[in-house]
């Protein structure tokens, strides 16, 4: 039997890599983003629906949802995000609240509407897309961080209370992805007394990106989780991500954390 997908942030970087894959390997996919009008090549492939979905809208999110239930879901994707990087000394309350919302709240509320109706089924996935930033902090990066940390443990204690009906909870920590997360999807804050640190930290990020993934091959991993019938909550994506958490667990976290500070701020 055919099964489904719904993806949140789908027009872009591996959201639509994993609306690509799921789709080439015979799933129906549910692909949602914020300006579906917006969308050339998704709409275009059979078994693709594109909805509307703005993750910080509420009213959006059940109306949405509640269409998606309609046709029938078997794993749930939530994986829009962006990235705020900065001291937070420069951050304004605007930027702070909207990195909460679309990373941490807009997961937890599509989540919330798909729960009834999985659990009545006793059946379904929810697949998160974390970051190893969710499991290791860079310099700067302390809201983001913040939201990532939070839907590891977020998810880790949902797996408590759904696994009891049969529906599982699952994280994929990507490291660096090749896609314009650094552009489009990252928000730069900073001001003048911290410029040579956030200089400083982009160029230790520029040179990690070197060891990016391709949006396709994190896809796999998110297509691994789907369809491995493992109860096993995370899933670290991408050489980079596994070789940065093998050492931060061999190393322990004071010595792993002194050596961030030389890479990305030289101290």
């Amino acid at each position: 039997m055919q099964k489904t997908i719904f993806i949140t942030g789908a027009s872009t970087g591996l959201g639509k890599a994993t609306a690509k894959l799921f789709q080439s390997r015979g799933w129906k996919v549910i692909a949602t983003m914020r300006n579906p009008e917006n969308e050339t090549e998704l709409t275009t492939l059979n078994d693709i629906t594109v909805l509307p979905l703005d993750v910080t809208n509420i009213g959006q999110i059940h109306s949405t949802t509640r269409e998606a239930i309609a046709q029938g879901v078997d794993v749930v994707f939530n994986n829009a995000g962006y990235g705020l990087i900065g001291p937070l000394e420069a951050l304004n309350d605007e930027q702070i609240v909207k990195q909460l919302n679309t990373n941490l709240l807009g997961v937890i509320r599509v989540t919330q509407a798909f729960i009834p109706y999985f659990r009545a089924k006793k059946d379904g996935l929810f697949i998160t897309t974390t970051s190893i930033g969710g499991l290791i902090a860079f310099p700067l990066g302390s809201t983001y961080h913040a939201t990532k940390w939070a839907l590891e443990g977020w998810s880790e204690s949902m797996s408590f209370e759904l696994n009891t009906f049969g529906v599982n909870i699952k994280t994929v920590s990507p490291g660096g992805i090749t896609t314009d997360f650094s552009g489009r999807s990252l928000d730069l804050a900073s001001n003048e007394d911290y410029d040579p640190l956030v200089q400083s930290m982009m160029a230790g990020f520029g040179s990690m990106m070197e060891t990016a993934s391709s949006p396709e091959q994190i896809a796999e991993v998110v297509y691994e989780a789907a369809t491995d019938a493992k109860n096993k909550l995370r899933y670290v994506a991408g050489e980079d991500a596994k070789a940065l958490y093998a050492q931060r667990l061999e190393k322990g976290d004071e010595a792993f954390r002194a050596e961030f500070a030389k890479v990305f701020l030289g101290q």
